[in-house]
């Protein structure tokens, strides 16, 4: 698993590395930071990718899988489509900072920027009942990391199934009360599965969660380490 940042001081992506379907992308973004933000992005990824498959940057066969409820690959997961068994990826990103996980099983991740929130807006849209008792109950100084930490860990149980978040963000209860890992079941009506979500380290205020099937839980993971 890598993180990275980007600021205005590091060099340009390089759109040489990019496919024709991600250097379109790029131009369709007005924004000239946002669009340089997803250059180099998507120039970071590939690399490491590039080292995972032991091929050029450029030839990371990166693209998106049918998604598992409708099959339409336009929002299907990030994915390589090398043919056979390839690594599971998932991506994040958020502020000038990007995740990336690779594993041999189902993976999801997210990575959000914390920061003040209505939560009286936002809390009613994305949290059960249970989750906005939780909060109703803790300081209102914690408000924003418990949000967060529920949000993170939706985002990367729903990439982790592959469909991202298309039911509703409240009917899913990730436990916030309990720090540093949760046991949830999510997924397609007939096909749920029982997914470990554990939350990432990384430097305040970032908040990013991993989530894998719980019986892949066992398996070591190496912590998120700084791409550049």
């Amino acid at each position: 698993m890598w993180w990275w940042r980007t600021t205005s001081s590091d060099p340009a992506g390089d759109t040489a590395v990019l496919s024709s379907a991600e250097r379109e992308r790029a131009a369709r973004i007005k924004d000239p930071e946002r669009a340089a933000a997803f250059v180099t992005g998507r120039t970071v990824v590939r690399g490491l990718l590039g080292e995972v498959l032991g091929v050029q940057p450029q030839s990371v066969p990166l693209g998106r899988a049918p998604c598992p409820d409708c099959g339409d690959r336009e929002h299907g997961p990030p994915a390589l489509l090398s043919p056979g068994t390839p690594p599971r990826i998932s991506l994040s990103h958020t502020a000038g900072h990007g995740l990336l996980a690779v594993a041999r099983f189902p993976v999801g991740v997210d990575l959000e920027q914390r920061r003040p929130l209505d939560l009286a807006t936002v809390g009613g849209k994305a949290l059960t009942a249970r989750e906005r008792a939780v909060l109703a109950a803790a300081p209102a100084a914690d408000h924003s990391a418990l949000f967060f930490r529920c949000w993170t860990r939706k985002e990367a149980v729903l990439k982790a199934v592959g469909t991202g978040i298309v039911k509703p963000l409240d009917e899913l209860d990730v436990r916030p009360e309990q720090p540093g890992h949760a046991l949830v079941t999510a997924g397609l009506p007939g096909r749920e599965r029982a997914w470990l979500i554990r939350d990432l380290a990384l430097p305040a205020p970032l908040v990013a969660a991993v989530a894998v099937p719980r019986e892949h839980g066992g398996n070591r993971f190496q912590r998120a380490g700084q791409a550049r």
